[in-house]
């Protein structure tokens, strides 16, 4: 473990639970190596939930708001409100006597750079997606290095700043593995039936959720169990199915210790967003991907080609999938145990466990030589 004693790092990682959970991975890395550390985070509902369980990190909240286009009417407040969170920014850095910023991504990360930057701190952004978003290419432009989760995104930056390939972090908690029987006893299920694991992302996905539920009957007679964390907002719409059918499974609507569901699963159904991948990689999950088919610039399908090409995972369309072939496609798949075994493998050989390391060292080797 490096030492990072009396060294100061804030890490702006609000919005989603793909910036806020590599985040708080840095931020543990950091913190056992000596540090401190300060996690900017959003106002949404989902970061506090994300937040929860982590008391011995310092969690600071900012208003934030996306960039609208240029020629819009809320252009305006937007400017305003940006000003309002740098102003807050700066006083947070001078205050915490910062010796760096990363940005996790997302526009919650453009205002704690731009103040690292003014007042001349080595400032990161990471980028953990196959190819970079709207914000975390504005973000770039206030970040001295940018740091990558897969090689193929690197070409997406200017090459006047450095770009490192580190993977995407994984958080501490994931990483300790319970075994599959205390995963199935957390969750109340079976450890001896083949086990899908459903999730959507920090925000859930209502197709999947539907489609899933639908399909519940079918993997009760093929002697399956769902583990389903169907996301907040659609919990109560897909409760009564798992009612209707109390043999198939549960279903949660979040679930803060997501190890002990990658651990008890065989195979993962969900969005490809890359925090999510990550996971999913170093648990040797194999996984049927599902890329939200609005995100922006079809990143999430760009993700899920990275890990479907070396069929470590299976890539399926959202707009080919319906009640009547969903279910038909998820019994034929995990019946097939050499298929399963194969993915697996793949999946493993696609892991980079110590990517909250690698970000630690590179930024705490611009913090030395600045010094």
């Amino acid at each position: 473990m490096s030492d990072y004693s009396e060294r100061r790092l804030v890490i702006a990682c609000g919005g989603t639970g793909g910036h806020l959970f590599p985040g708080i991975a840095v931020a543990e890395s950091w913190t056992k190596g000596g540090g401190e550390v300060v996690l900017l985070i959003s106002e949404k509902q989902i970061d506090a939930l994300a937040a929860e369980g982590y008391g011995h990190l310092r969690f600071e909240k900012m208003a934030s708001v996306a960039m609208p286009k240029p020629v819009s009417p809320r252009m305006i407040p937007f400017l305003a409100k940006f000003a309002g969170s740098w102003i807050s920014c700066r006083k947070l850095l001078k205050s915490f006597r910062a010796d760096a910023v990363l940005g996790m991504g997302g526009f919650t990360s453009a205002a704690p750079l731009l103040a690292g930057k003014w007042k001349g701190l080595p400032t990161f952004i990471h980028e953990s997606n196959a190819i970079p978003g709207r914000a975390n290419k504005l973000n770039a432009k206030f970040a001295r290095t940018v740091l990558v989760g897969f090689e193929g995104c690197a070409k997406h930056f200017e090459t006047s700043r450095p770009v490192e390939v580190v993977g995407t972090p994984v958080r501490p908690s994931v990483a300790n593995r319970p075994s599959r029987e205390d995963a199935a006893a957390f969750f109340g299920i079976s450890p001896e039936k083949k086990t899908i694991m459903v999730m959507g992302g920090s925000q859930g996905a209502r197709r999947l959720n539907e489609l899933v539920a639908a399909g519940l009957s079918a993997f009760e007679e093929a002697g399956m169990q769902v583990l389903h964390i169907s996301g907040p907002a659609d919990y109560e719409t897909v409760r009564p199915a798992y009612e209707k059918h109390p043999g198939a499974g549960v279903v949660r609507d979040f679930c803060s210790e997501i190890q002990y569901a990658y651990a008890a699963a065989d195979l993962a159904i969900c969005r490809s967003g890359a925090s999510t991948l990550t996971e999913l990689a170093f648990y040797g999950l194999p996984s049927v991907l599902v890329p939200y088919p609005f995100a922006a610039d079809d990143h999430q399908t760009l993700n899920a080609e990275i890990f479907s090409v070396p069929a470590a995972a299976e890539l399926w369309k959202q707009e080919e999938l319906n009640e009547g072939n969903f279910s038909r496609k998820i019994v034929a798949l995990l019946s097939d145990d050499e298929r399963i075994a194969s993915m697996r493998a793949a999946m493993e050989e696609l892991a980079i466990p110590d990517a909250s390391a690698q970000v630690c060292e590179v930024i705490a080797k611009q913090i030395r030589e600045d010094a």
